[in-house]
């Protein structure tokens, strides 16, 4: 009993170990926010008291675009 017990228990350990191990990608990117004006239901321009535009604002992640290689022609 003690020899199963001690086997799972060194299996869990390494399958947990080996968990951590995986590492996201490293292209973090920037913070960039992005705005854009409401509009109604008839497409016009939402205004706020004082007249200005109201907008919805959101940030976003801007990454990197890497190139890979080119993928060799079939002969």
């Amino acid at each position: 009993m003690k020899l199963i017990y001690t086997t799972i228990l060194a299996l869990g350990l390494v399958a947990g170990a080996h968990a951590q191990d995986t590492k996201p990608a490293e292209n973090k990117g920037e913070k960039k926010q992005v705005c854009t004006d409401v509009k109604d239901k008839a497409g016009a321009a939402v205004k706020n008291k004082d007249g200005t535009v109201k907008q919805t604002c959101k940030t976003i992640t801007v990454r990197k675009k890497y190139e890979g290689t080119a993928v060799p022609d079939k002969k």
